[in-house]
């Protein structure tokens, strides 16, 4: 498989499919750059090479159509400035061929939002799946996306991918277009190889003991995650709203906890499944119930399997945080996928804390620590430990789809994965 490191740009078109689907505020200014840093190693590259550049994006969810409120026009001045390079724009990406022949070594193009098309995504637009002529309309569609895709990859010599975010989806621009460029001329981007290498290191690579922390609200989310890691893990602590269903499957009483009634039973097929696989499963004792959701609601700390009637459990409780320190002290692998309890507001934030804490222990004394999804991510720089993990995943759908277990197509296009 070729790499970056191997591969040289000079005198070569590069089309880079990257994830700038940045947050903007009200007046289109970007609220936070942290994707468009990442992909600067593998931009640079190609352009320090002598190498010109094809930047392609999607930004939000247009379905299909031209909305300007997703226009990556709008974030034309702030690639500029990151690259160093005034960047060029093509207002449609699908008729960019001009644009892109016309480019010199060291020169930048950004294509318009991907997603302004339906063939991007290859899904039929404005026809509802129960309607009988969705399945012909798909196959259809899919033939257009392969067309889309040989469009974009028309306008360079070779492809590099570096949209992590997306690579569990099989779009014209993150695995469909690798079909038209050979082996030596598709690779993935710095970004990619660093979210891949994390992830074998979790998965395949693992040095024990082994602990994982998977939270959120619903078990019915993860258990592909967790019925996967039950085969790698030593430790698995499950906590968050999902916690207070495995209390209730257990016979507790839960006030007005979050909870899946029609996966009670589920709760207690897991907790047999880590006894019979030897697996230490952290479910907590007690927890932070409050009298309402807010951060200034009343609160009592109880057991989590006998919280009063209209109350709700919303963080991990002190001996709770005890028991997770524990299972995460003297890790070697350590991967962390959810929070502990609501940390948005600071009264229910310790339990999360104390797992962001016993990691970046766990981190200073030799172990390996990946961090993904959204909200622990947030819970990392919240609590401003970002430095003191091995790992930040900036993919949410693809990082839980690898844990999984799943192949990602965006992965598998370049690698040749099976």
């Amino acid at each position: 498989m070729m790499t970056i490191d191997k591969f040289n740009f000079a005198g070569k078109k590069a089309i880079v499919r990257v994830d700038f689907n940045v947050p903007l505020n009200e007046e289109g200014k970007i609220t936070d750059d942290t994707r468009i840093r990442g992909a600067l190693p593998t931009l640079k590259k190609v352009l320090a090479d002598g190498g010109a550049l094809i930047i392609m994006s999607h930004m939000g969810k247009p379905k299909g159509k031209v909305n300007a409120k997703y226009s990556l026009s709008q974030i034309v001045d702030a690639v500029s400035a990151a690259l160093g390079v005034a960047v060029k724009f093509a207002p449609d990406c699908a008729k960019a061929a001009d644009a892109a022949a016309a480019l010199n070594p060291g020169e930048v193009l950004l294509l318009e939002n991907l997603r302004f098309y339906g063939e991007e995504e290859g899904k039929p637009v404005g026809i509802d799946k129960e309607d009988p002529a969705y399945d012909e309309a798909k196959k259809a569609m899919k033939a257009s996306q392969k067309e889309f895709a040989k469009t974009l990859a028309s306008y360079a010599d070779c492809y590099v991918m570096d949209a992590f975010g997306t690579a569990h989806r099989k779009h014209a621009s993150t695995a469909v277009i690798a079909d038209y460029f050979d082996a030596d001329h598709k690779m993935l981007g710095y970004l990619m190889e660093k979210e891949v290498l994390a992830v074998d290191n979790v998965l395949k690579d693992i040095k024990r003991p082994f602990t994982a922390i998977m939270g959120g609200s619903k078990v019915s989310t993860k258990i592909g995650i967790i019925e996967n890691l039950m085969d790698k893990v030593d430790n698995l602590i499950l906590c968050g709203g999902m916690a207070f269903t495995f209390a209730k499957a257990k016979g507790g009483k839960i006030g007005n906890s979050l909870v899946e009634d029609d996966k009670l039973q589920l709760a207690l097929e897991i907790i047999e499944k880590a006894k019979a696989k030897g697996v230490n499963l952290v479910l907590g004792c007690d927890c932070v119930a409050a009298d309402k959701f807010a951060n200034d609601a009343n609160t009592q700390v109880c057991e989590d399997t006998n919280i009063p009637d209209g109350w709700m459990g919303l963080d991990a409780g002190p001996k709770t945080q005890e028991e997770f320190k524990a299972a995460i002290k003297g890790a070697k692998t350590i991967l962390w996928n959810g929070p502990a309890g609501v940390f948005e507001m600071d009264n229910f934030a310790a339990g999360s804390k104390a797992i962001a804490d016993a990691i970046a222990e766990a981190t200073a004394e030799g172990a390996f620590s990946l961090i993904g999804g959204g909200d622990s991510v947030a819970c990392i720089n919240k609590f401003g430990m970002a430095d003191k993990v091995s790992y930040i995943s900036t993919g949410g759908g693809a990082l839980l789809e690898a844990i999984e277990g799943k192949i990602l197509p965006g992965i598998a296009a370049i690698r040749g994965d099976k």
